[in-house]
């Protein structure tokens, strides 16, 4: 992937020739589908994006069973049909969240009305204009993007870190797309410090918690009812930025076919909190917004891959949901 870099090492997406090539027409092709879809209305649109993400969430076994291990690890005391129901209410809400997003890149947020919403903004207002550094805690539901790009819509300054996706041309669009209102994006494999100095430079930072990074520098602690490594990167962070940590959590609403963005309270409790502290801390903010609405969550990814020793990697076992 060519990439233009400031000082700053920003990432900033290059069309490519190469993206032109036959390999690549059936990439195009889905995308074309998803801004087609985009400027369908959305109350007509929804059923159809619901139905259909149901049959692929039926097809796509391995994501289907990575969903369904989770769920299982983590929601032990629901019923096996209960959990079948969150990963079909899942696998409806992602394709509808995705084209939600690919909406407001083709149309202007500014006239999508009521289906916009913000709950328990004052305090991130408050602290904004008051010029203080903060970083939002966002956890890997299917609209993570969302918030940012409308924050950037605004006029506020945002900075994100992303790993690349595997295919170049979805990887050109999605970031793209993420940089439609402006903004700032750095690569994971960049490292940290270019984040940092952009959090410091009064940039609003958008992270989030709850990606695997393997044990090296994880605590393994409580995530609902099992465990996760988690990375107690946040309170390192914190002090180094000179910066306030918000949760945020968007949820999508098949119903009103909106987007409300759901801020909890500063985490002020952070600074002098241990690693395992810290470690915790995150995953509680993640149980908070996500049991409620664990439809909205990326249950696919691989949340559970590190295990202490002796445990078996969940989605090795054979025992459970066999392929």
């Amino acid at each position: 992937m060519e990439t233009s870099k400031n000082s700053n090492s920003e990432f900033i997406p290059v069309f490519k020739r190469s993206f032109l090539k036959p390999k690549h027409w059936g990439t195009w092709l889905a995308i074309g589908a998803c801004a087609a879809m985009a400027l369908i209305p959305a109350k007509l649109r929804d059923p159809l994006l619901g139905t259909l993400g149901r049959k692929v969430g039926k097809l796509a076994k391995s994501a289907r069973r990575r969903a369904q291990i989770n769920l299982l690890y983590c929601f032990p005391e629901l019923s096996e049909a209960q959990r079948e129901a969150i990963v079909d209410r899942m696998f409806a809400t992602a394709p509808q969240t995705i084209v939600f997003m690919a909406e407001l890149a083709l149309r202007n947020p500014a006239k999508m009305g009521q289906r916009i919403q913000w709950q328990g903004r004052e305090v991130f207002d408050r602290l904004r204009a008051e010029k203080e550094n903060v970083i939002l805690l966002v956890p890997h539901g299917w609209g993570v993007d969302i918030p940012a790009m409308l924050l950037a819509h605004e006029g506020e300054k945002v900075a994100a870190m992303f790993n690349h996706q595997s295919d170049p041309v979805i990887d050109y669009v999605w970031n793209s797309v993420r940089l439609r209102y402006n903004g700032r994006l750095h690569a994971r494999d960049n490292g940290i410090k270019p984040f940092i100095s952009s959090i410091r430079k009064g940039f609003c930072g958008y992270y989030l918690p709850d990606q695997d990074h393997g044990p090296e520098h994880s605590e393994f602690v409580d995530f609902f009812a099992t465990y996760k490594a988690t990375l107690p990167a946040l309170g390192r962070l914190m002090k180094v930025s000179r910066a306030r940590v918000i949760p945020l959590f968007p949820v999508y609403n098949s119903e009103t076919h909106g987007v409300t963005m759901i801020f909890g309270q500063p985490m002020n409790d952070l600074v002098e909190a241990d690693d395992i502290t810290l470690a915790r801390r995150m995953n509680e903010e993640v149980e908070k917004f996500v049991a409620p609405h664990p439809e909205q969550y990326a249950w696919i990814l691989k949340l559970l891959k590190t295990r202490k020793d002796g445990d078996i990697e969940p989605y090795k076992r054979k025992d459970i949901y066999p392929k």
